[in-house]
């Protein structure tokens, strides 16, 4: 008897149609006069991490329970009131955040302001967290502290009735679409709890996390996805992406090979093995690869083309 396989909508999740290498919304800047530096971002990112953990436990100890509530209050700190001021604006406009006037404390300048409320557990926790440290960065402004009100007596819950999947899925989308990848996060994860079932959620979370630089969680939502769609090519040549980007270039080939099984006209597919194979030092190969993604119509191909293959 033939097993009936979870199918993968394309009118109703994230449409990334880059090429690998895709995550550049936060740019290497190695501009000598920033305050916030690309190697004191780095080093940083993991300790986020580590923070955003220990709140979470802190909240946890407090009586609260998972998927509860909560607005927090943040604090970033910068060299410049300019420099706070645009984050604040951006933060007020895409976000709907509640920012306060910027102050000069001591040798900083200083902005504060409330988030919006969302369920919290030590995953969405962790990346909005990362989501402001990032943001932080790209406008040359650190994330300096941030907090909630515990009450364990008043707890208020997100209703999770299969209805509101729809609606969390679009919330997510209108989130990602204004860059607040952590919120998109957040909100994919509440669709995913009402209906675990529905790969499309699974690859879209798994694009924001890549947003967000988490690609071993990332890969993780890219293989429950293919796992319920096994014929899911735009979440394999994501996940093809995701691989080379971790240097696994013989495991990215793999799935570009099934992808373009899968649909032999793919430019992408073609254009991103290339790539793979170039940094396997398979020029040839490469070659080929860029010259077809051509042909099938992805003009961006001619740049390698000019570059590595004459």
């Amino acid at each position: 008897m033939a097993t009936a396989k979870a199918q993968a909508s394309k009118t109703n999740r994230i449409e990334k149609s880059d090429s690998v290498n895709n995550n550049n919304w936060i740019k290497k800047d190695t501009m000598k006069d920033r305050f916030f530096t690309w190697k004191q971002f780095a080093d940083g990112f993991g300790k986020e991490m580590v923070s955003a953990s220990e709140v979470y436990e802190r909240r946890k100890k407090d009586g609260i329970k998972d998927y509860a509530f909560a607005t927090y209050d943040f604090v970033f700190i910068s060299d410049s009131k300019d420099k706070l001021d645009s984050l604040g604006n951006f933060l007020a406009v895409n976000y709907g955040y509640k920012i306060n006037e910027t102050k000069k404390e001591d040798e900083y300048w200083e902005l504060a302001g409330d988030a919006t409320e969302f369920p919290v557990d030590e995953d969405n926790l962790r990346y909005w967290a990362l989501d402001l440290y990032a943001k932080g960065y790209e406008f040359d402004c650190k994330l300096d502290g941030y907090g909630a009100m515990a009450d364990p007596k008043n707890q208020n819950f997100p209703d999770l009735n299969i209805t509101l999947y729809d609606h969390y899925f679009e919330l997510a989308m209108d989130a990602y679409n204004k860059r607040n990848f952590g919120l998109a996060v957040i909100n994919f994860s509440t669709a995913i709890k009402i209906k675990p079932g529905d790969p499309n959620s699974w690859y879209s979370r798994a694009i924001a996390k890549d947003e967000l630089h988490t690609w071993k969680a990332a890969r993780r939502d890219y293989d429950k996805a293919i796992e319920l769609a096994p014929d899911f090519t735009d979440a394999i040549v994501n996940r093809a992406a995701n691989k080379d980007e971790a240097g696994e270039y013989d495991e990215a080939i793999k799935d570009y090979d099934r992808a373009i099984e899968l649909e032999p006209q793919n430019a992408m597919a073609y254009f991103n093995r290339g790539n793979s194979k170039f940094n396997k030092k398979d020029k040839k190969g490469a070659c080929e690869d860029w010259i077809k993604a051509k042909e099938l119509g992805a003009d961006y191909a001619q740049k390698r083309i000019d570059n590595e293959c004459n």
